[in-house]
Order: structure tokens, then C-alpha cells, then sequence
């Protein structure tokens, strides 16, 4: 927290003296083109050269201030951004806003666990873990917490975030010129699709003529100027409206291209400001290097590449000026010069592009969990094995409070599957989803929310929290059924760790009793672990006929002073106390 302060006074500062600077460059700017048109005016007056010389000098010192000009926007915006990042993680640590993205698009409800474990939404692991801006940084994030890595690839995030999460500045300063940029979904699709678009390359003539009659229409101004003969303004006109006509026979090509790319010039020069922060950074870790070592193509690196891609885009918005297009095209055929630069970028780079994207999408995600490491340094990295040996020390929800929240101990060796008991409001579903989270967290190479831990990462099953899908005409019960039939198939192929709520609660208490006790059996019996709440004491009695592999644990309520009172901790055994009376009895409802 105090270093995100620190950073809000120090970069605060800067933008008071950016400000300052900017305000009087622009003073100037302004003074410099007054000057510059005094000068010309009184050169028009008196024809003394002096004042040719002055409105030369003034229209340089014009040029110069608005390049110091430019450079002071783009600092002045980056500090903003700058800024508005330490207030964001200012405001997110004191609890007083959650400023950052939730992923809700890319919510499934059909997933093993998105839904149950709020993983996408308001307040959900998504918007907690993310710090992406571009589009391609998000889905990468999103698609991170969506799947199961290797072991290997666990490992090398967590080698990667705990590099990054101590290059605080440079994550702050990479995320800042990320939120400079116009980055969309749609020109993020409209890039790739451009650079996937068939290439028909143009013909022969077209090539030739491009540099024919340029030379043409230079040779007859040159010929003019030295011979003031007027008949070579009629040629000039004829080469004028010939550059014309030929560039119109390539118009719609040049549309063809640009469709859907406005702005895109700054989205890609963003891009390459983006990845030559990666080029020019020392990493040390394997992945970190490795996404390095991608950005080199044909003896340059990708930054060099996209900042030509950028300018081509930019040069390519003046066929959309009428004036600049005419001026332009009929002197120099200039578009279709830019086109056929064009044309060859692509041919040369765009198997690329994607690629170089993925990059950039990569630090985003790492980025974040860096940042998730760096602002929780009680957290840890668990341990990795191949032996589907699970267990956390001081386990808790990584989105509670700090402050508040109540750590666990848990193991799931040698029993490898839990029946879990208590009351209503004494944390069984939430130690049922801390587990889930953080196995998540585990899977894809975070720190998670333990001062110890050890993980198999393993698939995630989870019956939790269903809903009515009225779009599919299903009921809360079989949907309910629909998932377990979708958990019993994925432990046919491969063992998993397994979450369940009070499943079958649309039954009858006999049936979902037996209900729960069979799908118990079948869970052990594909070498499922795992967990199960319920409020059937009968079924922790399948404990006895499973002593090896299952085990009872609880967690107990007791009435003090006349108050309910959760301590939340997890205990050995079959919950003993009842809630639900005291509390109708209290509330007089009994």
C-alpha cells in the first residue's frame, strides 16, 4: 500500500511539471506561427529577403516545438496513466472499489467449474486477478483460468511471476502504455483479419507505372520551371489525370485493405511500443526469455516490424482526404506506392502478427499474476507432484479479507475424499470453494491463499451452484443431474478433484440420501479427490465401509450468550450441533 502511495505523490508531481512544460511549448508553438506569418506578410509588403530568412527560421523553430511537443503529449498521457493505475490499487487494497474489468463475456455456464466458483463476473477471481487492458491480454487471462497446464508450464509461469512481480516499475510502465492504447476486440479481430486475407499481388505494369509517370510528371515541372513553356502545363495535366485514373483502377483494392482499420495505425503502434518494452527488458526466467526470443524475425525485431506496419496504416488515411488524396496521387501516385509496401509487409510478416499478439497477451497474463503475488506476499507457490498428493496449510478464500478470514488446514492423504458436515452459515461452502480457487490459482501457476501447500494439479469437477436454464427448458434438478452425468464421464478418463454441495436437493430426503451415498461410491471408485457437503449424517457413515480412502470432517456452531457463534474451523469428525431451531426459535418463527 505505501509504495502505490508513494507512487501517487511522485508521479502526481511529475504531471504538475509535464503540465508546465506542455503549457508553455504550446505558447511558444503558437508565437512561432504568428511570427511565421508576420514575416511572410511583411515580405509581401517589401520584398526584403530578411524577412524570407525570419519566416524560414520561425516555420524550423515551429517544426521543432511541435515534435518537443508530441513527445510531452505522450508523456503527459503515460504519467496519467501511470497515475490512475496507483489509485486503482490504492482504492482495490482499502476495499473501496473493484476498478478493474470482470470477464463477465467470457462466462460458460456449461463449464466444469466457471459458474460455481465465480471465476467471471462482479466480484469474481477474474476482475481480483486482472490487470490486461488489450483484448488479447484479457482472453489470455481468461483462457489461463479456464484450463489445466502441465506441470512444466506451471512451473515456468511461476518462475516467470515471481520474476515479475518484483519488477514493479516495469509492470507499472508496460501496463501504462498498454491503457494508452485505442486496443478494441473488433480491431484486434478487423488486425488478424487483414493479415489472414488471401494476397493478390498487383500486376507488372501496375509496378512499372508507378515509378514511370512520377519521373514523367517531375521531368515536365523541371522542363517548365526552366523553360516557362506553357504547352508543359498541358502535359503536367494530362500526367495529373492519368496518375488519377490509375489510381482509381486500384481504389477499391486500397478499400479492400483498409477496411475496418480506422485508427488501427495508432492500435499498432501502441502494439510495437508494447513489445519493445518486452525486447529491451533483462528477464531471467525460462518463459520470460523464451516470449523474448519469439520477438525476433529476420534480423529485427517484431517492434521494428509493426512500427513500419503502423506507418503504412497511417500514410494509407490520406486516400480518404479528397484534397490530400488528389494532391498526392496525381503527382506521385503515392497510395499505390504505400499499397504495394503494403503488400509486401504482409506477404513477408503476417504469418507473424498472431504470434507476436500472443506475446503481448502472455506478459499481460503474467503481468497479473505478479501483481496478485506482489499485493499478497503472505501467499505461496505450491509445491508440484505426480502423486496425486494434496495439501494445504492455513488454506483460505483468496478474495476475503485479509483481516477477517479464517485459514484451514487440509490434507487429502491417505484419505483421499472428504464428507463434510455443519450447519447452515458455518463455511462449508466456502472452504468447499476456497479449495476450488485456489487448486485453480495452483493450475495455472499462481501463488495461492496457504502459507504451505502441495498440489497434483488435476482437473476441476464442481456441483455447487446451479440454476434453472429456462432458455433450455431445464429444471435446477436436471440440470443438477446433467452435471453429474458431466463429472461421472471426465473421471471415465482421468481422475480429478471433485467439489460437491448438497447435490440432489430437488428429491426426496430418502432418495437424495441414497442418491448422494451412491454418487459418493462412484467418485471413490474412479479415484476421485475431492470433497462433499452434506446434511445427511447417514451418509458419513459410508466412512465405515471406506475407512482408507474416505474421511468425516466438520465444521461446528455453538450458542453463546445467546448468540450463534462461528469460529469456522475445520474439525475431525460428524457435526454434532444444530442451528436451525435456535435460530426459528429466536426469530419466532417456532
Amino acid at each position: 500500500m505505501k509504495i502505490y502511495k508513494s507512487k501517487v505523490k511522485s508521479v502526481t508531481e511529475e504531471l504538475k511539471t509535464i503540465n508546465k512544460k506542455y503549457n508553455s511549448i504550446s505558447f511558444f508553438r503558437l508565437v512561432s506561427i504568428v511570427l511565421f506569418l508576420g514575416s511572410l506578410y511583411f515580405y509581401m509588403q517589401n520584398s526584403t529577403i530578411l524577412f524570407i530568412g525570419l519566416a524560414a527560421v520561425f516555420f524550423i523553430a515551429f517544426i521543432i516545438l511541435m515534435r518537443f511537443h508530441s513527445k510531452l503529449l505522450f508523456e503527459r498521457k503515460k504519467s496519467e496513466a501511470l497515475l490512475k493505475i496507483n489509485q486503482e490499487e490504492i482504492s482495490y487494497l482499502e476495499s473501496k472499489a473493484l476498478p478493474f474489468e470482470n470477464g463477465q463475456e467470457f462466462n460458460d455456464f456449461h463449464h466444469p467449474y466457471v459458474y460455481d466458483l465465480d471465476i467471471f463476473g462482479e466480484h469474481s477471481l477474474f476482475q481480483n486477478l486482472n490487470r490486461t487492458v488489450t483484448f488479447i491480454g484479457k482472453k489470455t487471462l481468461a483462457q489461463q483460468l479456464l484450463t489445466l497446464s502441465t506441470n512444466e508450464t506451471i512451473l515456468d509461469n511461476q518462475e516467470a511471476t515471481n520474476e515479475l512481480s518484483e519488477k514493479l516499475d516495469w509492470r507499472q510502465d508496460f501496463l501504462a502504455l498498454a491503457k494508452m492504447s485505442l486496443d478494441t476486440k473488433s480491431s484486434y479481430e478487423a488486425l488478424l483479419q487483414w493479415s489472414k486475407f488471401p494476397i493478390t499481388p498487383l500486376p507488372k505494369w501496375a509496378s512499372i507505372v508507378s515509378y514511370v509517370t512520377p519521373v514523367l510528371f517531375l521531368g515536365t515541372l523541371i522542363a517548365y520551371v526552366v523553360t516557362s513553356k506553357v504547352i508543359l502545363l498541358s502535359f503536367l495535366t494530362y500526367i495529373f489525370l492519368v496518375n488519377l485514373a490509375i489510381l482509381g483502377n486500384f481504389f477499391k483494392r486500397i478499400q479492400i485493405e483498409i477496411a475496418n482499420a480506422e485508427d488501427i495505425d495508432k492500435v499498432i503502434s501502441q502494439y510495437s511500443l508494447l513489445l519493445k518494452k518486452i525486447e529491451e527488458e533483462s528477464f531471467q526466467s525460462k518463459k520470460l526469455t523464451q516470449l523474448q526470443k519469439r520477438l525476433k524475425f529476420k534480423a529485427d525485431n517484431a517492434s521494428h516490424h509493426l512500427k513500419v506496419l503502423s506507418e503504412l496504416f497511417s500514410n494509407m488515411d490520406t486516400v480518404g482526404n479528397l484534397l490530400a488524396a488528389s494532391l498526392f496521387n496525381g503527382t506521385f501516385l503515392f497510395n499505390l506506392h504505400v499499397l504495394k509496401k503494403l503488400l509486401s509487409w504482409k506477404k513477408e510478416h503476417a504469418a507473424m502478427l498472431e504470434e507476436w499478439l500472443e506475446v503481448i497477451g502472455e506478459f499481460e497474463m503474467l503481468c497479473s499474476l505478479g501483481n496478485f503475488s506482489y499485493n499478497n506476499p503472505d501467499f505461496v507457490f505450491p509445491n508440484l507432484n505426480s502423486e496425486f498428493k494434496i495439501a494445504f496449510s492455513n488454506l483460505s478464500h483468496p478474495l476475503l479479507n485479509e483481516k477477517t478470514r479464517v485459514g484451514n488446514g487440509v490434507r487429502f492423504q491417505p484419505e483421499s475424499f472428504m464428507i463434510l458436515t455443519g450447519s447452515n452459515m458455518s463455511g462449508k461452502s466456502t472452504f468447499l470453494r476456497s479449495l476450488g480457487v485456489n487448486m485453480v490459482l495452483s493450475g495455472m501457476g499462481s501463488v495461492v491463499c496457504a502459507s504451505e501447500a502441495t498440489v497434483h494439479p488435476l482437473p476441476i469437477l464442481v456441483s455447487m451452484r446451479l440454476s434453472d436454464s429456462l432458455s433450455d427448458s431445464e429444471s435446477y434438478f436436471f440440470a443438477e443431474i446433467k452435471r453429474l452425468k458431466q463429472i461421472m464421464d471426465a473421471l471415465e478418463e482421468q481422475p480429478a478433484f471433485v467439489l460437491l454441495d448438497e447435490i440432489l436437493r430437488g428429491t426426496n430426503s430418502d432418495d437424495k440420501r441414497n442418491g448422494t451415498i451412491e454418487v459418493v461410491k462412484k467418485v471413490i471408485a474412479k479415484k476421485a479427490i475431492g470433497a462433499i457437503a452434506t446434511h445427511d449424517i447417514e451418509v458419513c457413515l459410508t466412512t465405515n465401509e471406506y475407512p482408507d480412502l474416505l474421511t468425516n470432517k466438520c465444521f461446528e456452531v455453538e450458542i453463546q450468550n445467546d448468540e450463534l457463534h462461528f469460529d469456522y474451523k475445520l474439525r475431525d469428525g460428524i457435526c454434532k450441533n444444530k442451528s436451525a431451531t435456535f435460530l426459528m426459535k429466536k426469530m419466532g418463527v417456532i
